[in-house]
């Protein structure tokens, strides 16, 4: 999908996209709705042709990574730092400044999918590594709750948890969170 204002870069680009195997599946305006234009053509990557891009085009794109994801490259004219830097936050995985060249497109593409497929790996294993460790604390908290409820060792409270989790074929994290809202039900 490409995003850009003027039909004369937007036939460049559908030329040279077209030269290196890609099949252009929509032109959108800068100003449209990116999200729902995204979501209709369901392009493999969206590349963004503008001569400076504007706070509202930022937004937008920081709103479609976030909501339906997509590899994205920009070609700009703008060099500014400052400009590049909020690009890259709003999600886009490539910033090519000065112009286009055919033979460059298919590599930067590749680049930009790469990018995205990486930092999209690194995004899950976070979020993977963020739920263990709230299963983790949430396990520590009940088990405090069990020792001073019961006067149990430590031991004594993972060994209780551990086996209502076996007998009730259930996760020791579910059963751990089942224990922390007991006791914020009774108020302990």
């Amino acid at each position: 999908m490409l995003v850009d204002d003027q039909s004369d870069r937007r036939a460049m680009l559908d030329l040279a996209l077209s030269e290196v195997g890609y099949v252009l599946v929509a032109c959108v305006a800068v100003d449209a709705d990116l999200i729902s234009a995204v979501e209709s053509c369901d392009p493999d990557i969206i590349l963004i042709d503008v001569e400076a891009p504007g706070r509202d085009t930022l937004e937008g794109l920081a709103t479609v990574q976030a909501n339906v994801p997509r590899p994205m490259v920009m070609f700009s004219q703008d060099d500014n730092n400052e400009t590049i830097k909020r690009a890259t936050s709003a999600g886009v995985s490539a910033y090519v400044v000065d112009g286009l060249q055919i033979k460059r497109v298919r590599p930067i593409i590749d680049a930009a999918v790469a990018r995205f497929q990486h930092f999209n790996l690194l995004k899950s294993e976070l979020k993977r590594a963020r739920h263990q460790l709230q299963e983790r604390k949430d396990i520590e908290r009940a088990k405090g709750i069990i020792m001073e409820q019961r006067g149990v060792t430590e031991a004594v409270a993972y060994q209780s948890m551990r086996k209502l989790a076996m007998d009730t074929n259930k996760k020791l994290s579910d059963i751990a969170r089942s224990i922390i809202q007991t006791a914020a039900l009774l108020g302990k």
